[in-house]
């Protein structure tokens, strides 16, 4: 089942599951060291998607997506 259309979904290729976590990250090379893109991960995908960030050097955290939310409100 896919989610509403206005549930985040996760970043990791071909997957349509809700987001539950946000992977804040900056290319070092690229981005001001304040500066935070963003990735979303479902369950499943977290892991895979932080340690494709984290061998480069660009994971800088992982928070749940509702407290990223609040944080940002």
């Amino acid at each position: 089942m896919l989610p509403d259309p206005e549930t985040p979904i996760c970043s990791a290729k071909g997957c349509r599951s809700a987001a539950v976590w946000v992977l804040a990250w900056n290319n070092p090379k690229l981005h001001t060291p304040e500066r935070r893109k963003t990735w979303l991960a479902c369950e499943e995908h977290r892991e895979h998607l932080s340690q494709f960030l984290g061998v480069r050097g660009f994971l800088k955290d992982v928070v749940l997506l509702a407290d990223w939310e609040q944080r940002e409100a």
